[in-house]
């Protein structure tokens, strides 16, 4: 059901600049192994395909921890939750500088998907009850930054040495830090529910969570919405300059400015989102990520794809936060832990999956094809969207249905309201 808001006080600034930092350094190692690769292939004599076995070793490491960290914060503050994570971030950043064979760097790589789930959803969840929409845009935004620095650090390491060893090292460095300061803040960031959510009960059973049909819909939304952002942003070089007959050094522009958009487009919307009605801005923006497909379909040419791809970059910026924001509003607190674990993981596996499945449609011969599975996608979003406001709408209008009804005097023995999106 649509629950009251919960009050969202001033934050605490040194802990609102802390997770800003939390989510670049979130980013940092996101993108660099496609720079270190060649090195790394070079050095174990290993062949391209190989790679897949690192993102499914920390692929499943993510999904597990993000899925499980409401049942972690039972146990666990905030504040250790996300000290211990960034911890293994960090030591998975310097065993991969330090492997001296290729299995050491696989077993590192599920201490980074461990730690990065659990980063993911510890800082969302805490941002969802404490920061305000504004800031929760601005907190993804800095993740695209982290994402953009990472490939540079890596870069510039593999300018100076030769060998993906050092940036590694230094990104592990930078997450050490990160985890000394969550170690050195870690009673300053309570519990992650709001203060006013007292009366409930924080983190309800996962089975209660699961058995909201709201949870399922959002979990949906955010597969498909992670999916459709991660498609474009993998596959449109290869269609812009196989299928367009668009220069590679042209097309990696187009490439670059699609992700530029959704990084600047969190910026820029966080500047509006608390003077707008977050509902509203999602419509419009959903809608507006759908026309962007359209014109990417289009096969042209020019400027065209630019254009379009810049649209869809800055209609999807704040579409992620955005939801992020809602889920305690529209969940209750007792159940956002599980929930926001739970969307982390879902929109893992869909920037996983859904990206792959498009390959496997396309092939070699139909590159065509990924434009349209993205306008698909793009309106599999905007509909799952619709329909989630849908549903909230139907629960509020019962709600002031029946509370009206209780204050009806009527004779009988009163039944008490129970939320259309309770679990029976």
């Amino acid at each position: 059901m649509e629950v009251a808001a919960p009050t969202v006080r001033r934050p605490n600034q040194l802990l609102l600049a802390i997770a800003y930092i939390g989510f670049i350094s979130l980013g940092l190692p996101d993108a660099v192994i496609g720079v270190a690769w060649p090195s790394v292939r070079e050095r174990f004599e290993l062949q391209n395909e190989t790679l897949g076995i690192i993102f499914l070793i920390s692929g499943t490491g993510y999904f597990l921890s993000s899925a499980l960290t409401g049942r972690l914060l039972k146990t666990l503050s905030i504040g250790a939750l996300l000290a211990g994570s960034s911890l293994l971030v960090a030591l998975s950043g310097f065993g991969y500088a330090a492997a001296p064979v290729w299995l050491f760097m696989l077993g590192c790589a599920i201490f980074y998907g461990l730690g990065s789930g659990a980063i993911d959803a510890g800082l969302n969840n805490y941002a969802a009850h404490h920061f305000s929409a504004r800031q929760m845009n601005w907190l993804h935004a800095c993740y695209m930054l982290g994402a953009t620095l990472g490939p540079m650090i890596m870069t510039a390491g593999l300018a100076i040495s030769g060998s993906w060893r050092l940036g590694y090292a230094v990104i592990g460095s930078m997450l050490l830090t990160l985890s000394l300061l969550f170690v050195v803040t870690r009673r300053q960031w309570g519990r992650a529910e709001s203060d006013n959510a007292a009366a409930e009960n924080f983190n309800q059973p996962v089975a209660a969570t699961l058995r909201l049909p709201t949870v399922w819909l959002q979990m949906i939304l955010f597969f498909f919405y992670t999916g459709l952002e991660v498609t474009i942003g993998q596959w449109t070089f290869t269609l812009l300059t196989e299928t367009r007959q668009i220069r590679p050094e042209i097309a990696g522009l187009y490439v670059t400015a699609y992700w530029a958009s959704l990084g600047v487009g969190r910026v820029l919307f966080g500047l509006i989102v608390d003077n707008v009605p977050i509902d509203l801005l999602l419509r419009v923006c959903t809608i507006a990520a759908v026309l962007g497909c359209v014109l990417f379909v289009v096969p042209a040419g020019g400027l065209l794809p630019l254009f379009a791809l810049m649209i869809v970059g800055l209609a999807l910026a704040p579409v992620y936060p955005c939801l992020m924001t809602r889920t305690p509003q529209r969940l209750g607190v007792g159940h956002t832990a599980h929930a926001i674990g739970f969307q982390v993981s879902a929109a893992m596996i869909g920037a996983a999956l859904l990206p792959a499945l498009v390959g496997v449609i396309a092939g070699e011969r139909r590159l065509g094809w990924i434009a349209t599975c993205a306008l698909v996608m793009s309106l599999v979003v905007a509909t799952l969207h619709e329909a989630l406001l849908l549903r909230s709408l139907n629960h509020q209008s019962m709600a002031e249905t029946e509370q009206g009804a209780a204050l009806t005097p009527r004779s009988g023995v009163d039944t008490p309201n129970v939320s259309r999106d309770s679990p029976p």
